[in-house]
């Protein structure tokens, strides 16, 4: 999956000689976090994030406050040159930007301007959808080994319990380094005849770990 086809591509901007008072105004309008400053050509040259209007602005709590803070340009308190992503590029990719870097969103630029914006949240909502968990189902996690094929054997245990895989994760197995652990959604409340033909077949079901079972 690419960042164009999950992308907000109703993207709210600013230039950067409004001040620190119309961009606030306008992220409480739109209810955003995040706000792109562009040029007069549409190319990226910073972002306002919530967190640097908080930084920028003093708590009534403090008391004495100066108001000509919310006059100042937007470009004094923005993120320069942030980091961008591609139309093309992989969700996963950008995960990996997310978390590497510690960015609460990422604009996403084409031909040097800005075509969409993809959010924390918008990560988190496609991991939910990508994996099911929004729909009611069961989960099963089964040990098996790190070779060629296994994943095949696994399915074909699904397949004859007529069973609709919602998704499929595999991740390392900390105990053992030559397996790996999958983790099955399946559309099903009641996984127990899957569980029982699993261990059949010899796999090692982790979960659910149910009395009778082992």
């Amino acid at each position: 999956m690419i960042l164009e086809e999950i992308m907000n591509t109703e993207v709210v901007t600013l230039g950067p000689g409004r001040t620190i008072r119309e961009a606030r105004e306008l992220m409480e309008e739109k209810k955003i976090r995040h706000l792109p400053i562009i040029d007069d050509e549409g190319g990226i040259i910073g972002v306002v994030s919530d967190r640097d209007m908080k930084e920028a602005i003093p708590s009534s709590l403090i008391g004495k406050q100066d108001p000509s803070i919310y006059e100042l340009p937007i470009s004094e308190i923005m993120t320069k040159n942030p980091i961008t992503g591609h139309p093309l590029d992989f969700v996963e990719d950008a995960a990996v930007i997310f978390y590497e870097n510690g960015i609460g969103c990422l604009p996403v630029v084409s031909s040097g301007k800005v075509v969409g914006i993809i959010t924390e949240t918008d990560l988190l909502y496609r991991y939910i959808e990508l994996t099911g968990a929004s729909k009611p189902g069961s989960q099963i996690e089964v040990r098996v080994p790190d070779v060629a094929g296994v994943l095949h054997g696994v399915s074909k245990v699904f397949y004859e319990n007529n069973s609709n895989v919602l998704s499929v994760l595999v991740y390392p197995d900390k105990e053992r380094l030559d397996h790996k652990i999958l983790v099955i959604r399946v559309k099903t409340m009641n996984p127990l005849s899957i569980i029982e033909d699993l261990r059949k077949e010899g796999y090692d079901v982790l979960w659910p770990s149910l009395p009778g079972m082992q």
